[in-house]
C-alpha cells in the first residue's frame, strides 16, 4: 500500500523544482520586460537629443552654404540635394525659408515639404520624429526626421539581446534548481525511507544525529511512537504466549480425562455421551489453537530483522506432520537439489503459514490422493492436494475468516484468514488455484513471497 501511494502521491521534490524554476523564468522576463520598457523610454530621449543636436549643428552649415552659393531668396528651381554615400540615411533633414520653401535636403529625404509647422522644437507624426531649429533671424529652419522604424528596430535588436540569452539560461538555472533541491532535500528522503521501514518486525529508533534541526523533532515523535509500539507488542506477545499455556493445559487434561473415562465406559450406555464430550473438547482444543494463532499473526510476528533460511523451516514442517500420520507417504516434499528460500521473515510465522496450508490440504482433500508440497529455487512454494475443481465463487468464500467450502470435514474456518494476515506482513500473497497447475483437478495454495 505505501508503494502505491508514492506512486500516486505527487512529489514534494519536484513540485518544488517545477514552482522554483517557473517562478524564477517569469521573474527573469519580468525584470527583462521591464528593461525593455525603460530602454524604450532611453532609446526616445537619445534619439530626440540627436535629433536636436544634429539640427542644430545644421544650422549654420546650412546658412553657410546658402550664403555661400547666394540661394536665400532663390526660385524653387534652384533646389540643392546634398551628396549621399549610396546608403540607406537613418536621419533626414530639409533646409527651408521662412516660405516654407526647400532650400536644401538630403539625398532620401522627400521632395515636398515636411508636414512639420516651421517651430522650432519637437513635432510629429504617424512617420516621423521631427525636430526644427532657425538661425538667428529666423530666414531659415533646419528640420531632421528621424523614423520611427528606426526606434523599433533598435528597440527589437536590444529585445533579441536579453531574451536570447534566457533560452540558455533558464534550462541552465533549472538544472541548478535541481542539483541544489535535491541535495537540499536528501535528509527528508532518508527519513521517509527509515520510517517506511518501521512495523510490527523493526521498531528500532532511528537515528536523527544526521539529521538537520528541522526534521529532528518529527524523527524523535517516530521513535517515541516507536518505543510505545514495542511495549505493545511485547505486552501482547507475552500475554498471547501465557494464554496459550493457560487454555492449553486445562483443555489438554480435561480432554485426557474425557479420554480414560470413554475408556472406562466400555459397554455403557453412557459412552455414546463421552464419546460427543471428547469430540467436543477436540473440537474446543483445535479452535483454541487457531485463535492464538490468529491473535498471534495480529500481533505482527510477520517480519524479521534478517533473512532466514526457510527451506530448513518447510522441511522442518513436513517432517513434523509425516510423524503423525498413520500414513505419511500421503504427504510428498519436493524439494529440487539446491532450491533455496530466503526472506526477512519470522521462522515462526512462515511455520505457521505452512502448518495451516497443509493441514487444510490434508483434512480437505482427497483422501486417496497424494498431498504434495512443491518448493521451486527463490519460490514460490505450491501445495496441492486431490478434490473436484473450484469455480472462483468458491476459492473466494473460504478466504473470509470462519469461511468454509463444500466439505464435511471438521475445522474452525480460521486456517487461510491467519495465512493472509501473517503473509501480508511478509510482503507476501497467498494464491488459491483449482484445477492445481499441470492438473485437471485438484486444489492448490501458492506462497509467493516478494522482494527476497
Amino acid at each position: 500500500m505505501s508503494m502505491l501511494l508514492s506512486k500516486t502521491a505527487p512529489s514534494m521534490t519536484r513540485r518544488l523544482i517545477l514552482w522554483l524554476t517557473v517562478v524564477m523564468a517569469f521573474l527573469w522576463l519580468l525584470a527583462v520586460g521591464l528593461g525593455l520598457v525603460v530602454m524604450e523610454e532611453e532609446l526616445a530621449e537619445i534619439f530626440d537629443g540627436t535629433l536636436q543636436d544634429t539640427a542644430e549643428r545644421l544650422v549654420p552649415l546650412a546658412v553657410d552654404d546658402l550664403e555661400h552659393r547666394s540661394l536665400v531668396g532663390a526660385s524653387p528651381q534652384q533646389l540643392q540635394t546634398a551628396s549621399s554615400s549610396g546608403e540607406r540615411e537613418y536621419l533626414i533633414y530639409q533646409v527651408r525659408d521662412t516660405a516654407g520653401r526647400i532650400l536644401i535636403r538630403s539625398h532620401d529625404a522627400p521632395a515636398e515639404p515636411f508636414e512639420a509647422p516651421l517651430k522650432a522644437g519637437l513635432w510629429r507624426n504617424d512617420t516621423y520624429q521631427f525636430y526644427t531649429a532657425a538661425n538667428g533671424d529666423r530666414s531659415v529652419f533646419v528640420q531632421v526626421a528621424d523614423a520611427f522604424e528606426n526606434r523599433e528596430e533598435a528597440l527589437r535588436e536590444g529585445a533579441m539581446a536579453l531574451f536570447l540569452p534566457l533560452l540558455l539560461l533558464i534550462p541552465v538555472c533549472g538544472m541548478a534548481i535541481w542539483f541544489v533541491v535535491r541535495r537540499a532535500v536528501r535528509p527528508v528522503g532518508a527519513l521517509r525511507e527509515e520510517i517506511e521501514t518501521k512495523d510490527g518486525g523493526n521498531t528500532e529508533p532511528i537515528d536523527a544525529t544526521a539529521l538537520p534541526k528541522e526534521l529532528m523533532p518529527i524523527a524523535a515523535s517516530v521513535n517515541r511512537l516507536m518505543q510505545r509500539l514495542r511495549t505493545a507488542l511485547d505486552a501482547e506477545r507475552e500475554f498471547t504466549a501465557n494464554s496459550a499455556h493457560e487454555l492449553r493445559t486445562p483443555i489438554a487434561g480435561a480432554l485426557a480425562q474425557t479420554q480414560m473415562l470413554v475408556a472406562e465406559l466400555v459397554g455403557n450406555p453412557h459412552r455414546r455421551r463421552a464419546d460427543q464430550v471428547e469430540a467436543s473438547l477436540t473440537r474446543l482444543s483445535h479452535l483454541a489453537e487457531k485463535m492464538l494463532q490468529l491473535s498471534r499473526a495480529e500481533a505482527g510476528i510477520g517480519l524479521a530483522d534478517h533473512a532466514v533460511d526457510l527451506g530448513r523451516v518447510l522441511d522442518m514442517v513436513v517432517t513434523d506432520f509425516q510423524r503423525g500420520m498413520a500414513d505419511p507417504d500421503r504427504l510428498v516434499l519436493r524439494h529440487p537439489t539446491g532450491a533455496r528460500l530466503t526472506a526477512p521473515v519470522s521462522e515462526d510465522g512462515f511455520a505457521i503459514v505452512l502448518r495451516n496450508l497443509i493441514e487444510n490440504a490434508l483434512i480437505h482433500g482427497t483422501p486417496d490422493k497424494p498431498v504434495e508440497v512443491f518448493l521451486e529455487d527463490g519460490g514460490p512454494v505450491r501445495i496441492t492436494n486431490g478434490s473436484p475443481v473450484m469455480s472462483a465463487i468458491e476459492l473466494a468464500a473460504i478466504r473470509k475468516r470462519f469461511g468454509r467450502g463444500r466439505t464435511e470435514a471438521e475445522g474452525s474456518g480460521l486456517g487461510l484468514s491467519i495465512v493472509d494476515r501473517l503473509l501480508g506482513q511478509m510482503n507476501g500473497q497467498l494464491i488459491l488455484a483449482s484445477p492445481a497447475t499441470g492438473r485437471s483437478d485438484g486444489f492448490e495454495a501458492r506462497i509467493e513471497l516478494r522482494h527476497l
